[in-house]
């Protein structure tokens, strides 16, 4: 395993200064990327110390590494998981085989796709969240905004290395273009529809950290598996970032709720909006809608590419390994929904066909592990409104449910019934009106906005009311 170079230009430990034609070319599109962040990255606070985790090293120590530090100074670098000796390709058509340190010929504009897909996402959501900072209700909760956006500049930077170092001009193009397009542009958009959404208030930032990062989750664990070795590294370690983001979304819902339950109770209402909390409608219209959006990104229950990306070897699912079948999968059948003018029922597909939807279950599955925890809130509160995930053809734009109206709990219904409901399962612009009117920014150490309750405890083991923002 190479040092890590923390000291360079570009902290590394890829051997950047062996390769100087790419430590050239990655070093001109620094400054490119640092213009990106000053213009695009957070609004205010550039200049003030943020308590930041910034990777030394890809060993836990080195990972989890706390200071002060300037955000345009971060140190943003190109970090690969330790290599694993003898890997072998665990799935698809070349299974047995030697991973791959090169791109195949035959696989390039395959693997280019995918890691460009996914490098857009990245500073797609540093664009949507850059305003949160002039809003925040913790000084808590803004250092958690920065880590994030940090990272996802981290992550960003990690597949802007894999395009120079494996994709030559074409990859150095695509890089420039990473940065050229912008979260919602007319003319410009992010390449996926839930990084054109906006993000205005920090309700959403909740519901998006926990929803939309957990499907990054589950798309790097995929790429984890790739027989690009090289890719599976990255994301091998970008997974350990990634945790984070789920968990400043997890605990941010937990604690809109308890919040609002303790205004329930306080006030002896189910109505806390007079008392400036957030009713649980409200919150399960906003799950409602960031859930739904996110299910999209995952693509239609059946998909050529993912069957020829599984079969490439290029993308496994979620913890290949760890499954009981033959990881090949061209004799194996399963049903997924279909939804028809008669109804939603299912239909059989191949297995590789498939994959979208199998993944997309294992993401659901996952989310439903925090509704779990915020419902046990709810009911040790005396409560009986239990949150819950709407089916999956609700409010959908992609795959078989897109031509429909599908209501939350699962019935086709008409344009009529839709327009008559929409408001009661959606966000309506009372419902955003309303949270966005309380967002109000909260400077003193341990205090909280009064809709939101205070965390369980700081960051890497510091107090709450830690100066985590030096303002």
């Amino acid at each position: 395993m190479v040092a890590v170079d923390i000291d360079a230009k570009i902290p590394n430990n890829v051997d950047l200064a062996g390769d100087r034609r790419l430590q050239r070319a990655l070093e001109g599109w620094q400054p490119k990327f640092i213009r990106w962040w000053e213009e695009l990255g957070p609004v205010a606070f550039q200049r003030n110390p943020v308590f930041l985790r910034t990777a030394i090293d890809v060993g836990r120590q080195g990972w989890a590494n706390f200071d002060h530090v300037e955000m345009p100074d971060y140190r943003w670098g190109i970090f690969l998981a330790e290599q694993e000796q003898d890997r072998t390709i665990a799935f698809g058509d070349h299974k047995g085989e030697d991973v791959w340190q090169e791109v195949p010929g035959e696989y390039r504009a395959d693997l280019q796709r995918l890691i460009v897909v996914q490098g857009d996402t990245e500073p797609a959501s540093v664009e949507q969240q850059r305003h949160l900072c002039l809003t925040a209700p913790s000084l808590y909760d803004l250092r958690n905004l920065f880590q994030v956006n940090v990272e996802e500049g981290r992550h960003l930077w990690a597949m802007v290395y894999l395009l120079h170092r494996y994709f030559g001009r074409a990859g150095r193009d695509e890089a420039d273009e990473m940065l050229e397009r912008h979260s919602g542009d007319a003319d410009n958009p992010r390449i996926l529809g839930a990084f054109n959404e906006e993000t205005p208030d920090w309700l959403s930032f909740f519901m998006f950290t926990y929803f939309t990062d957990r499907d990054g989750k589950y798309q790097l664990a995929s790429l984890r598996e790739s027989a690009f070795d090289p890719l599976s590294r990255t994301c091998d370690f970008m997974l350990k970032e990634e945790a984070h983001h789920m968990f400043v979304g997890a605990t941010g819902v937990g604690r809109v709720v308890q919040r609002t339950l303790e205004l329930m109770a306080e006030h002896d209402t189910d109505d806390v909006h007079p008392h400036g909390g957030i009713n649980l409608d409200v919150i399960q219209k906003y799950l409602n809608f960031h859930y739904s959006v996110s299910l999209d990104l995952f693509g239609a229950e059946t998909s050529t590419n993912a069957a020829n990306y599984f079969a490439a070897g290029l993308k496994g699912r979620f913890q290949e390994e760890r499954r009981d079948d033959d990881h090949v999968l061209k004799d194996s059948t399963r049903l997924v929904p279909e939804a028809t003018a008669d109804g939603i029922g299912s239909r059989e597909v191949t297995q590789l066909a498939a994959l979208n939807e199998t993944l997309r279950e294992d993401y659901t599955e996952d989310c439903r592990k925090g509704l779990d925890r915020w419902n046990r809130t709810i009911a040790e509160a005396g409560s009986d409104v239990g949150l819950t995930l709407p089916h999956i053809g609700f409010n959908r734009n992609v795959g078989t449910f897109r031509d429909h109206h599908v209501s939350p709990d699962g019935r086709i219904v008409d344009e009529a019934t839709w327009a008559d409901n929409v408001d009661a399962w959606l966000p309506s612009e009372d419902d955003r009106a309303h949270v966005i009117s309380l967002q109000a920014r909260v400077t003193e150490p341990g205090k909280m906005a009064g809709w939101l309750g205070a965390p369980a405890q700081g960051i890497n083991r510091k107090p709450v009311d830690y100066d985590y923002v030096r303002l």
